[in-house]
């Protein structure tokens, strides 16, 4: 992959922790970006949830990677919401236990825009993303193994606050974490609510600065080298 996007991961405790509301509202304020959903097939099931979106009769020997509005577009899914909030592409990742390696880096080389936002945690064991953001309750609820083992390298907690100030949120999430018979290593984690969407922004906005000045210092660089290596040979 040539062109390098900066990526943003939005990982969540568990499924309905406030993931998709993130990414969309993010995609809201970062115009041009692209999207990508990763979804395990093992994850939803249609014995163990009837109303959750079944993946087993897409699932293939090899990774599938939909790209496109009319590839996945659909109102009211996440891929859909993907759309409306403003990404200029969405890619769909479709993968069993052994495939998510292949898959999100299928994805990633398809995607052209400066930045991309992928939702998902197991990507995280083969992409190393600029920004990590983990969405939890903050009442708590289930803690998927998944999400335990890319804690440490999360730089935000993010908390579904369903109405509660900020305060109160957090409040909440200490009462939770505190109460877990597997304690939680948080390791001075920032903790952050929809009332600080601003400050994930600008640690985007300041990341996309840098490469800038890189692209321009590494553009230049080359421009300075080309006589000398013209005189050389």
């Amino acid at each position: 992959m040539n062109h390098q996007p900066q990526i943003v991961a939005v990982s969540g405790f568990s499924s309905n922790v406030g993931k998709t509301t993130l990414v969309c509202e993010l995609l809201r304020q970062l115009p041009g970006w692209e999207a990508i959903k990763l979804t395990r097939g093992h994850y939803r099931s249609c014995g163990r949830d009837p109303a959750g979106c079944c993946v087993s009769d897409l699932l293939r020997d090899e990774p599938v990677v939909r790209s496109g509005r009319e590839a996945n577009y659909e109102a009211g899914k996440d891929t859909g919401r993907f759309w409306d909030s403003g990404a200029s592409n969405v890619h769909w990742v479709i993968v069993k236990d052994g495939q998510v390696e292949q898959g999100i880096n299928e994805a990633l080389a398809r995607v052209e825009a400066a930045g991309v936002i992928v939702e998902g945690n197991s990507f995280l064991e083969y992409v190393t993303a600029d920004l990590s953001i983990m969405c939890a309750r903050a009442q708590g609820g289930k803690i998927k193994p998944s999400a335990r083992s890319v804690l440490a390298s999360t730089d935000f907690l993010y908390l579904s606050t369903l109405g509660a100030t900020s305060v109160t949120a957090k409040r909440q999430f200490e009462e939770f974490s505190a109460a877990l018979t597997i304690g939680l290593d948080l390791d001075g984690l920032p903790i952050v609510t929809g009332e600080d969407v601003p400050l994930l922004l600008s640690r985007i906005y300041r990341w996309q600065k840098l490469a800038g000045s890189r692209r321009e210092s590494s553009v230049e660089m080359k421009k300075t080298l080309l006589p000398l290596e013209s005189a050389t040979s």
